[in-house]
């Protein structure tokens, strides 16, 4: 009888494991996008980090946001993931969503700026580029730093020399 139930609660597990990933698969796919350049790359760390995050379910705590925890697992994934490759890795500029402008002209020029603003951070090492993905995904720097496993102050002090670094590339 032991058996059935440990069954049936691993089913339960893996239930559950599968709906929480699907409601928040998007977060897979923004830090597969941010830290690989083709899709078969993006294809593989993308079912690299729902193994993880099924291998690790278990340690996932119910009085805490299932987006934090996804958060950690697939960045920590994807970090190493990018440093085990050789070669750099990039966002995928083709697979950019712009939000719709109604002048043709000014569609042009915010896809461009968000193109040299991703250009930007695709050159960050792999902790930089994570921070500042949960930072336009516009995370607390309480979450980012539970994610990341930074102090908050670090994440303040971090996000403010990444943003001046970048406006600095940017010319702005």
């Amino acid at each position: 009888m032991e058996g059935v139930l440990t069954g049936k609660s691993r089913n339960l597990a893996r239930e559950r494991c599968q709906h929480l990933l699907e409601t928040h698969r998007g977060i897979v796919f923004k830090v597969a996008n941010l830290y690989c350049r083709d899709a078969e790359d993006r294809r593989d760390l993308a079912q690299e980090i729902c193994a993880q995050a099924w291998k690790s379910f278990a340690s996932y705590d119910d009085a805490r946001p299932f987006p934090t925890w996804l958060y950690r697992v697939a960045l920590n994934v994807a970090i190493s993931f990018a440093r085990s490759r050789a070669r750099r890795t990039t966002f995928a500029l083709d697979e950019l969503d712009v939000e719709p402008s109604t002048d043709a002209e000014a569609q042009r020029e915010d896809a461009d700026g968000v193109r040299l603003l991703y250009r930007c951070i695709a050159r960050l090492d792999p902790l930089d580029r994570a921070l500042m993905l949960l930072y336009l995904d516009e995370r607390s720097q309480r979450e980012i730093a539970e994610v990341l496993g930074l102090s908050e102050t670090n994440v303040a002090t971090k996000i403010g020399r990444l943003k001046n670094r970048i406006r600095n590339e940017l010319g702005a």
